[in-house]
This record gives C-alpha cells, sequence and structure tokens, in this order.
C-alpha cells in the first residue's frame, strides 16, 4: 500500500543576542569561560545524547576556544548535578519542581528553564515480530503489567512472554511514562528490564524476539536520510493508536510531522535548565540550541525544533 509521509523543513527567524563579552577576569568560583570561550562540563539526560553531540560539534568548530564537555547520566543524577551547582546546564524532559527551584534561588543563580524541542517516546521491537501494531489502552496495559504476553495483543503470535525494556532505572524517559503514559502510576509489570542506555535498549530489542523497547525516538533516526522518514534497520517502530482497535491507517510512528500534528500521542517536550550566574558558556550554549542554527541542527537529528516557521513537503511511500 501506499502511504502520505510527510516531512519538515524548517525556516528559523529568530534572532538573539547574548554573546556579550564576561570578561577573563577569574570570579570567586573559579569559573573564568566566557560566551565564547573556557571550559565547562554539562549534564543531560543520556537519551537525548544524539542531537547533543551535534549540536556540540557545531558550536565548538564556530567557537573554537569553547570546551564543553557533557555528562550523560539519568535524570536524578543530572538534576542533582544542577542542584550542587556541579553544572550550571542540564538538559532534561521537564520543568523544574518548586522545592528544586527554592534551592537553586538559595544558592545565589536564579534559573531559567525554557523549551528547546519535542521528542517522541517510542516502542521498538524485533524485525522478526510481525506485530508492530498497539493502542494506547494497550501501551498502559503492558506498562502495568495486565497483559504479559504477546497472545493477548494478537491471538495468533506465537513469540511467548513480552520483555519490556528500558535505558535506565532513574531515566528521563522512564519518568515521562510513568507521569504522562501511566498518570503517576508506578510501572507494575515484572518483566521489565533496565538496560544501561539507549543504544543497550535497541542492542538488546535487535537480538530478544519478544522484547519492546521503549526508547527516545532521536535514538532512532537514519542520519543518511535528509528527510528524516527512516528509521533504525536493526529494529522496528510499532504503529500506535489512540483508537480502541490499532490498524495502520489509524496508527502512527513518532515522524515530526505526527509529532506536530498530534497524530502521535507520545510527545514530550526537550528543556534546558539554566542556573549560571555569570551568564557565560553554559548560558551560551543553551541559547545557541534555541537560534537558528541550533535549531535546524536539532531538526536534521530527526526532533522537532521548538521554534520556526514549519514548512511540510509530502512524499509518497511505499510500504508493504
Amino acid at each position: 500500500m501506499k502511504r502520505s509521509m510527510f516531512y519538515i523543513a524548517v525556516g528559523l527567524i529568530l534572532s538573539l543576542t547574548f554573546f556579550s563579552s564576561c570578561g577573563e577576569k577569574k570570579r570567586k568560583d573559579g569559573r573564568t569561560d566566557t560566551p565564547t570561550s573556557g571550559t565547562i562540563k554539562f549534564a543531560s539526560d543520556e537519551s537525548f545524547s544524539p542531537f547533543i553531540e551535534e549540536e556540540l560539534k557545531n558550536y565548538q568548530y564556530k567557537y573554537p576556544q569553547t570546551h564543553l564537555i557533557p555528562v550523560y547520566t539519568d535524570d536524578n543524577t543530572g538534576m542533582q548535578m544542577l542542584l550542587d551547582l556541579k553544572v550550571n546546564l542540564f538538559f532534561t524532559s521537564h520543568i523544574l519542581e518548586e522545592g528544586e527551584d527554592a534551592i537553586l534561588r538559595g544558592k545565589g543563580p536564579i534559573p531559567s528553564v525554557f523549551p528547546i524541542g519535542y521528542d517522541g517516546i517510542a516502542f521498538i521491537v524485533n524485525n522478526g515480530n510481525p506485530d508492530s501494531l498497539i493502542t494506547v489502552d494497550n501501551v498502559k496495559r503492558v506498562l502495568t503489567g495486565q497483559i504479559k504476553k504477546w497472545n493477548e495483543l494478537n491471538s495468533k503470535s506465537s513469540i511467548g512472554d513480552i520483555e519490556v525494556v528500558f535505558d535506565n532505572k532513574a531515566s528521563a524517559t522512564l519518568r515521562f511514562v510513568v507521569d504522562s503514559i501511566l498518570g503517576g502510576k508506578d510501572i507494575k509489570s515484572d518483566n521489565v528490564v533496565a538496560a544501561k542506555n539507549s543504544k543497550a535498549v535497541i542492542d538488546y530489542v535487535h537480538k530478544t524476539p519478544n522484547a519492546i523497547g521503549v526508547i527516545g525516538s532521536n535514538w532512532l533516526n537514519d542520519k543518511r536520510d535528509t528527510t528524516n522518514i527512516t528509521f533504525n534497520k536493526d529494529v522496528r517502530v510499532m504503529y500506535v493508536s489512540k483508537a480502541d482497535r490499532a490498524v495502520l491507517s489509524d496508527s502512527w510512528q513518532p515522524y515530526q510531522y505526527y509529532l506536530l500534528n498530534g497524530n502521535y500521542p507520545f510527545v514530550r517536550t526537550i528543556y534546558a535548565i539554566v542556573a549560571d550566574p555569570h551568564k557565560a558558556l553554559p548560558w551560551a550554549f543553551a541559547n545557541y540550541i534555541s537560534n537558528p542554527i541550533g535549531q535546524k541542527i536539532m531538526l536534521k537529528t530527526g526532533l522537532l525544533p521548538y521554534r520556526g516557521d514549519i514548512t511540510l513537503r509530502q512524499v509518497e511511500v511505499k510500504s508493504e
């Protein structure tokens, strides 16, 4: 069958000036960085590392006197590093809680939280698994342990037990699932596996016929396809439907267009949280991502930029 697909071109019209010199004078906290020079560490939830790496590469090429060292970690650890002011920048998928905001303000820097883009929470299965359609309700039932076998989703399936694989026990992906998909309810399924990171989720699903992996969609982008309509060939990306019964015509994968128009149900916002009293390199890098060049880079990694004029282009994709 043929199915219309869309890829997104973004024309960004924003401008923001933030590269005012902060000087080279050493401050009380020991930092000497400016918006265009110096060395800093920053933290990010590991699930966002693909697009962060692209942003870093371009920023440091433009400003060769900068050296930004990413610490890719779980959501809890990254937030604690920010609260302890071991870093002044953290990328995550939620805003500051009231108590976290108060802690930072009590230590001096007034935190700034702003959205920079969107990704989808994708569900992936083994290439040998013919079941690639699932409803939102059945996603919830699998995660809460109400459905434990593949034949409960498809009576013809002979694969056996369902094994759910996450990237990390304290990741932003797991937090989104609990908060936004399950409405704050804990995952109760006894067949949940925690891999070390997002790449390990893909590898596990690739080797495990009965697994469902839960992963940020930016990990699935095929960099060879500039239209961003091709996913990683090592796994199958499930189509998710909001209807009572999933059929291909009303089920969607986490492509940029379906994140934009609301067809894909599991979309999370990516935030930069900056607690930088000097408005130096941490602040400059975060703002670079939210400005035209940074937003175009985000687009190329398969994510949906937060800002910009969206242009849609239609292509025809044949699927069996």
